[in-house]
């Protein structure tokens, strides 16, 4: 199937590990023009290096922004409007907040979870309105978690803003319709990144158990079996974002091999 993705100015937030930078490499291979975004600019070029290896693709390369930043978000989208002719698709994403539960947490870590895990996707997709409502055409998707069906425990920050993503992605799917900017929500399940294995570490660490012995026990309760990969999820966000699309808005999907049992 072809995609239409071919010469398309796409954006990845937090593209430079886990599933951003799994996105990045998809949206490469399928010929578009990729720009990825993060703080830590040596990971930067590695991933751009690293995708430009694997797909051919030439047309990939970079912007250092912490999400956190809305003067480097700007910079960021004009760079790739500028460099890549518009913007056809905004991938949001961002690294998730410390996990923990009520008693832990100060009004500073709530407003930095705000910021990192919700304004900064506000953020990102009002500057590239302009752009899609100009051609008439765009998709948007915010990667959240399985907690926006299903809370997970000991995260409650991410509990809440992940759900506030689903809402925001609800209530702007029905505004701009009448643009043809599609806009729809992705959770991952038990993804192997580091994220999860950072996670993983800390549960079995709490529950004194090894790492290996948590991250079996976790998998039998995956009715796949196994975590899944990057790549899979990946694939997943590009199809949403692809020429493929053009009716499916407003809509949240998890790419979780069958974990979360809720409806």
């Amino acid at each position: 199937m072809d995609l239409g993705l071919t010469g398309k100015s796409v954006i990845v937030m937090a593209g430079s590990k886990g599933l951003g930078k799994a996105t990045a490499l998809e949206f490469a291979a399928e010929g578009a023009k990729v720009v990825i975004g993060s703080r830590n600019e040596a990971e930067l070029e590695q991933a751009v290096a690293e995708i430009k290896e694997k797909t051919g693709n030439p047309d990939v390369s970079y912007v250092a922004c912490d999400v956190m930043k809305v003067d480097d978000i700007k910079k960021l989208v004009a760079f790739a409007a500028e460099k890549n002719g518009g913007i056809d698709v905004l991938i949001n994403n961002a690294g998730g907040p410390p996990a923990g539960g009520f008693d832990q947490f100060t009004d500073e870590d709530w407003q930095k979870a705000y910021e990192l895990n919700l304004l900064s996707y506000i953020r990102a997709i009002r500057e590239v309105l302009p752009f899609m409502r100009e051609q008439g055409s765009g998709h948007i998707l915010n990667f959240a978690s399985s907690s926006i069906k299903q809370t997970l425990d000991n995260l409650l920050l991410s509990n809440t803003f992940r759900a506030g993503i689903v809402g925001l992605a609800k209530s702007l799917s029905q505004e701009f319709s009448k643009d043809n900017i599609l806009i729809n929500t992705l959770g991952p399940g038990r993804i192997a990144t580091d994220r999860v294995e950072e996670l993983d570490r800390m549960r079995a660490d709490k529950l004194d158990q090894s790492y290996e012995e948590l991250k079996k026990s976790t998998e039998k309760g995956i009715p796949m079996g196994r975590y899944g990969r990057p790549n899979e999820f990946a694939k997943q966000a590009v199809f949403l974002c692809s020429g493929a699309n053009t009716y499916v808005t407003g809509q949240t999907l998890l790419v979780d091999g069958g974990l979360v049992k809720a409806l």
